[in-house]
């Protein structure tokens, strides 16, 4: 099972896509992610509900969100109402230790993104201040990454011991399925993603 963890529509302040154009362009060029993840930016879109587009297109399409914290933007997945109620996820001035603890305690997944990206990415905040406990999972590939940035990140996965995933970070049609992860057991729900994230058993990939 592969899917693209990463991606904003226009529910993002910076999307331009939309997700049914997603799901067309996937088909169109078909690319080989068996579906995506909604990642929009430090908001949690609870309302969309794209089960019809799912029959449709024979494609998965989980939700989740990427909030920002003081050492970098973080993925977060198995969003709920326990967690809504616990961080305002509309700050860009969260902890990183606060996002960690909280998600897993309401029971989801928090992966730091683009951790090798300047300002908005972990690495340069590990270097300066060290690294903070609890993170089990980076992205490793990240599709809008520019030089050797995804390679920082690998480079810091390694030395830590975390996990890695990908995901495109498209915020147009044309950008998703760059990057995506491979898992070992299939997934059909958010829930099937959070236990399949700590469980472990796959691995980040990337397409030309």
């Amino acid at each position: 099972m592969i899917l693209d963890l990463h991606n904003h529509s226009i529910k993002s302040d910076d999307g331009r896509a939309k997700v049914e154009n997603y799901c067309q362009w996937i088909r169109k060029r078909g690319l080989p992610i068996d579906g995506f993840v909604l990642t929009e930016h430090r908001q949690f879109d609870a309302e969309s509900d794209y089960r019809g587009l799912e029959d449709r297109t024979g494609l998965l399409i989980l939700k989740g969100s990427e909030v920002e914290t003081d050492y970098g933007h973080v993925l977060v997945f198995g969003v709920n109402s326990d967690m809504l109620a616990a961080f305002d996820f509309g700050r860009v001035d969260l902890s990183l230790e606060r996002v960690l603890r909280e998600v897993s305690r309401c029971g989801g997944v928090a992966v730091p993104c683009h951790p090798g990206r300047p300002r908005v990415g972990m690495c340069a905040h590990v270097e300066q201040r060290g690294a903070v406990e609890g993170v089990e999972i980076v992205e490793t590939l990240n599709g809008g990454s520019r030089g050797r940035e995804n390679q920082v990140a690998a480079s810091l996965a390694e030395r830590m011991g975390y996990r890695g995933v990908g995901g495109s970070d498209a915020h147009i049609v044309s950008h998703i399925g760059r990057c995506a992860t491979r898992f070992e057991r299939e997934i059909a729900s958010i829930e099937d993603l959070v236990g399949a994230l700590r469980a472990g058993g796959y691995e980040a990939v990337q397409w030309e």
